[in-house]
């Protein structure tokens, strides 16, 4: 299999470094660090989830850390990321803090959380990390094109993903073409714009004749986008309903129905408006 290949159960994705990502993730932003995260966490490993996406800023990894050990699930089963605070100075430094937080050796993917200071100058320490077996896959988030090339052209080892707001609210069809084309990888956050898309009504047109949720036809539209995503709730039975999006498809119509929904028109930019 070659990168941007769906694995043949479908729940997959190869990586241009070869390493395979789940599809679906959960992730835990805006989750605090305690019983509420380690809860969310075990709950979404017993439904089935086996990609978990937190990060430094987060303030949440040794939470992670607690419920993967007492999940019973085993660490080789479960893709993890975190990602570097840009305002911090060394990569490498902050992933060895990241691995004792989550008691770990490694993390399956370690993420630039942003651009700031420029896409470049952080990305030496990422390959180190990358070297000193502190993260399988590096990568990027918040990067548009633009920043993207800039970095592609002094890069080593290449980012294999870049984590982007995405949605078809956001269907970034630049981004993702561009993607596409240098072969790397678009993770999705915030596919359910924060709970903000699950009320549209064309969304819910398609949930009720579908007999879904509005929440898994987002996720389904990311997965038939080829995007990794990465659904967050705190709630039980939300967790275990999102995880219930590949056992159907969405028609060419609903696609089509749903890609109308876009507010960015198309853009190749990750953000709208920098929080940086």
């Amino acid at each position: 299999m070659t990168a941007g290949d769906v694995t043949a159960d479908g729940r997959a994705r190869v990586l241009v470094d070869g390493n395979e990502i789940p599809l679906l993730g959960f992730g835990v932003w805006q989750v605090r660090d305690g019983r509420g995260c380690e809860d969310a966490v075990r709950w979404a490993l017993q439904a089935g989830y086996r990609h978990i996406d937190t990060a430094q800023a987060y303030g949440n990894e040794e939470s992670v850390g607690r419920a993967l050990r007492d999940s019973g699930v085993r660490r080789d089963d479960v893709f993890i990321t975190t990602k570097f605070y840009p305002r911090r100075k060394d990569p490498v430094a902050q992933a060895q803090r990241s691995l004792q937080r989550l008691g770990v050796d490694f993390v399956d993917l370690y993420i630039i959380h942003w651009p700031a200071g420029g896409p470049t100058w952080a990305w030496d320490g990422m390959q180190r990390a990358h070297e000193r077996g502190h993260a399988r896959s590096i990568g990027v988030s918040n990067y548009s094109v633009a920043e993207l090339d800039e970095l592609l052209a002094v890069a080593d080892t290449p980012p294999a993903v870049n984590q982007v707001q995405f949605s078809p609210f956001e269907y970034r069809r630049g981004l993702l073409d561009a993607c596409e084309e240098r072969q790397v990888a678009v993770e999705a956050y915030s596919p359910l714009g924060t709970g903000r898309h699950l009320g549209d009504r064309a969304v819910g047109e398609i949930a009720d004749r579908l007999g879904r949720t509005p929440a898994q036809v987002l996720l389904r539209w990311c997965l038939q986008r080829n995007l990794v995503v990465l659904p967050k709730s705190t709630h039980q039975e939300r967790i275990e309903e999102n995880a219930q999006v590949f056992d159907f498809t969405l028609a060419d119509e609903d696609m089509a129905a749903l890609d109308a929904l876009d507010r960015t028109a198309g853009s190749d930019q990750a953000r709208e408006r920098k929080w940086w």
